[in-house]
């Protein structure tokens, strides 16, 4: 596990699962406090931010940063207050007994009093040409992340739901134009979000379209995109059988992926952690700054693995913090001493 210690046979007090800005905002305060962490990074090391070239609405950072080395400076920093981190990935995670039990890819299972949830949450990508190459380039997932940099440039956003609309009328503060781009003709989006990007005068829609290439480069940035359309819709499914589509070359200067994100909290199904609908982690109270803890005891959530709404770094950050100050509360008041301590609501497991 990377110089880590026998997991099978030691106990930590705090295992955090991801290494972006909550994770490693949690790694921070949770050495300080000596605790000791152990920060699983995962298979995304960074997390979303690692996707973005230039931040300019950090705090600290009057010139901005690149997403690459906040991160970096992050870890370096954890690590320098004794964090340790392996690139593992938790595959199984068992609350029946504590100390709490997490398999993890390379095999190795490790038991901790408490965790830590700051998996983050994955943004879904359209699968055009060059999308790899490009994402961070001229190509983003997060308006707010990004908008400022287009200014007076033509946009394209893809998507049909609430956060392609949120994405465009946020970029038409910005961007000469915003196009939304959508394989259908009606939208997903709640009636409100919709009628306020109808109604914008620098918004448009390109209806049954869908988004098949970007052109450009790193050093260039976005130049263009390749559209193809269909009369009938889903145009990109009609293409892949033999149906005839038209295709365009268009000149932007950016392209936004609006279609929403999906929370990195696939091992945590089946356990009485709770998600909604989309999968976010749920807190226990209705108020999600109020506090990080979930539904089981010593366990604990911060950033975009149960934020659907800000999803910005510094929102992350401050709830990494958050999650450790309320996991090293409980870890004074609420956790059993030791293996050997029962608990009033489950039972502690031998080590």
């Amino acid at each position: 596990m990377n110089g880590a210690p026998d997991a099978t046979t030691d106990v930590r007090d705090v295992v955090i699962v991801g290494s972006g800005v909550a994770g490693l905002s949690a790694a921070v305060y949770a050495a300080r406090a000596d605790l000791e962490p152990l920060v699983l990074e995962g298979p995304e090391p960074g997390g979303q931010l690692t996707l973005t070239t230039d931040i300019e609405n950090y705090l600290g950072f009057p010139e901005g940063i690149g997403g690459m080395e906040l991160i970096q400076n992050g870890k370096e920093q954890a690590t320098a207050f004794g964090a340790e981190f392996t690139h593992s990935t938790v595959e199984d995670v068992s609350f029946e007994s504590r100390p709490y039990k997490l398999e993890l890819s390379d095999g190795d299972v490790l038991r901790t009093r408490a965790l830590i949830v700051a998996s983050g949450a994955s943004a879904r990508w359209v699968g055009a040409e060059s999308e790899d190459e490009l994402m961070g380039y001229g190509l983003s997932t997060c308006a707010t992340c990004d908008g400022a940099f287009h200014r007076g440039d033509d946009v394209l956003v893809i998507g049909g739901g609430d956060s392609a609309m949120e994405e465009a009328l946020f970029l038409a503060k910005f961007a000469d134009s915003v196009t939304i781009v959508h394989r259908r003709e009606e939208l997903r989006a709640s009636e409100i979000m919709a009628d306020r990007a109808r109604d914008h005068e620098d918004i448009e829609f390109r209806w049954n379209t869908e988004l098949e290439a970007i052109h450009g480069s790193q050093e260039a940035g976005v130049t263009g995109a390749t559209l193809v359309s269909h009369p009938d819709g889903y145009p990109g499914e009609k293409a892949a059988i033999g149906v005839d589509v038209d295709r365009e070359t268009v000149d932007v200067g950016g392209v936004f992926y609006g279609i929403g994100h999906t929370p990195n909290t696939e091992f945590l199904r089946g356990t009485p952690i709770e998600l909604d609908d989309d999968g976010y982690v749920q807190t226990t109270d209705t108020d999600a700054w109020a506090t990080t803890a979930t539904a089981v005891d010593g366990v604990f959530a911060a950033g975009d693995v149960m934020d659907p709404n800000y999803q910005q770094a510094v929102t992350a950050a401050g709830m990494g913090s958050m999650a450790t100050l309320d996991a090293e509360t409980w870890l004074e008041t609420g956790a059993p001493a030791s293996a050997e301590t029962p608990d009033s609501s489950i039972a502690e497991a031998d080590d």
